[in-house]
């Protein structure tokens, strides 16, 4: 069976390998991946009959099967938009903007609200004027009933109204991927570890959703983790044709496909909460969307965010409802400093680990100029002594002549007094000079330890002791020595009188 993304009638959807994009009939002649349009349903990101709104990317939610603005622009902010109602005719071809005749639903509206916030008839006293300030209460919240009038129904206050204070204007990236791109963003009920860890799960089981041909591939572009421990897995999907050449499907006719019923309770099981296709605006449509202002919000706020825009080029105003809006938008901006604070913290990584190469390099580089210069001067001997036996026993040449008288006249200019060889020994001896000052300003500036300075005084005191001592003995030997050479003269005087 073909890959059809088209819708004829007459066959039923379910033969065939794969039912394709709408319901099938036949198997078509010409390629095996068509994307026609079916006849009753308005294709593409803003067709009106499909009640399918236009997403801006991760920055709006996922995307809702409501009509109008409202769901364009994602469940996150959550308000009407240009549509009110979820069923409406195509006119004039259908689309986001266009609205259907309902001037009378609308007026009634109107009116039952001013006469809620104004001149409530419910009671018919003076309660009726406490009735009116809660209804202007209820309205500045945006939230709860309206009642002003017997056998009538409330007004339902929303966020919407034009009455409620809790809204401001902010700025929104305009998604820049076409249509060719391919790309669909698939928010998953999970967190990014789980689906990083089962990411070729996930493929395989995408896979199959779309019929589990042979001729498409799935293949992920991104993943990004979101608030509420949800990922948003952008997705494209690569048909390859009997011939060998690709092409990506395009994102509205895989949105369109998605979009099923049954295909979207099987995403369901996979755990995706939301899907969108990620394309960018045409001109019109933005200019179309920038001049009328979203419902229940003031047309000079609209034209002073307008005014305020920073960049009109890449940026467009966007309507922020509720706290809860502020807080969607405050964690998306969190998540976007975490993820600018990881690839930060990845660049300086790779930063030090380039320093640390250039370091290394430079080493390297210095290194194998010594080895070069080493090399060039054994290469230059080598050339000097092989020059020398070539040219033994030849006469000297007139260019041997010449370099010889060169070299010596460069001897000369060395060895003058006045010249480079004097003025390099001035230098050496200033050197050697400076050398001995610094020698001598070190030994000054040489100091010893206070406790080793005692030891040493202990010892030399004990040396000094030692050597008293000693010359003490010495001269008591001596004082002996003299009184026996006393007697031994004087024992001799003795004998030599006795004999004579």
């Amino acid at each position: 069976m073909a890959f059809n993304f088209g819708a004829t009638t007459g066959t039923p959807a379910n033969q065939g390998g794969f039912g394709g994009f709408g319901t099938t009939t036949t198997a078509p002649t010409g390629s095996a991946f068509s994307f026609t349009t079916p006849a009753n349903t308005t294709s593409g990101l803003f067709g009106a009959t499909q009640n399918k709104g236009f997403g801006f990317g991760t920055a709006f939610g996922p995307t809702t099967t409501n009509t109008g603005l409202g769901t364009g622009l994602g469940t996150g902010l959550g308000f009407s938009g240009f549509n009110t109602s979820q069923q409406q005719q195509p006119v004039l071809g259908g689309g986001l903007f266009n609205q259907s005749v309902q001037s009378n639903p609308q007026s009634n509206q109107l009116i039952n609200t001013a006469s809620a916030l104004s001149a409530p008839t419910l009671l018919g006293d003076e309660r009726d004027a406490i009735l009116a300030k809660w209804n202007q209460l209820q309205a500045f919240w945006g939230t709860g009933k309206g009642f002003f009038m017997n056998n009538t129904p409330p007004v339902e206050f929303t966020q919407e109204n034009p009455f409620c204070r809790f809204k401001a204007v902010g700025f929104s990236y305009i998604p820049n991927n076409k249509d060719e791109d391919g790309l669909i963003s698939l928010v998953f009920n999970k967190k990014e570890l789980d689906i990083r860890v089962q990411q070729q799960q996930l493929v395989e089981s995408l896979h199959k959703v779309l019929g589990g041909h042979q001729i498409l591939t799935v293949n992920v572009e991104g993943v990004t983790a979101k608030a509420d421990d949800q990922t948003e897995v952008i997705i494209y999907v690569v048909e390859r044709s009997p011939n060998g050449t690709s092409r990506r499907v395009g994102a509205s006719a895989l949105f369109s496909y998605f979009e099923q019923a049954h295909i979207k309770s099987n995403l369901q099981q996979l755990g995706v909460t939301g899907t969108m296709a990620r394309t960018e605006l045409s001109a019109a449509q933005i200019k179309q969307l920038i001049h009328n202002p979203p419902s229940g919000v003031d047309p000079i706020i609209w034209e002073q965010a307008k005014v305020d825009n920073p960049d009109p080029e890449r940026l467009i105003p966007v309507p922020m409802i509720s706290f809860k809006e502020l807080l969607r938008r405050l964690e998306v901006q969190d998540q976007m400093t975490k993820q600018h604070q990881s690839r930060l913290d990845i660049v300086s990584e790779d930063i030090g680990e380039l320093q640390k190469n250039q370091t290394t390099t430079m080493a390297k580089i210095a290194q194998y100029k010594r080895k070069l210069m080493e090399l060039s001067h054994r290469v230059l001997q080598v050339l000097i002594k092989q020059e020398i036996q070539r040219k033994s026993g030849f006469a000297i040449q007139a260019e041997e002549e010449q370099l010889r008288v060169q070299l010596d006249t460069i001897q000369s200019e060395l060895n003058a007094p006045t010249q480079f060889k004097g003025r390099l020994n001035e230098l050496m001896s200033q050197i050697r000079m400076q050398n001995h000052f610094g020698a001598v300003r070190s030994e000054e500036k040489y100091y010893v330890d206070a406790d080793l300075l005692r030891e040493i005084k202990q010892h030399l005191k004990q040396q000094q002791e030692g050597l008293s001592h000693l010359i003490g003995i010495i001269k008591d030997n001596l004082e002996d020595i003299k009184l026996i050479e006393q007697g031994l003269n004087d024992s001799l005087h003795t004998r030599t009188g006795f004999l004579s």
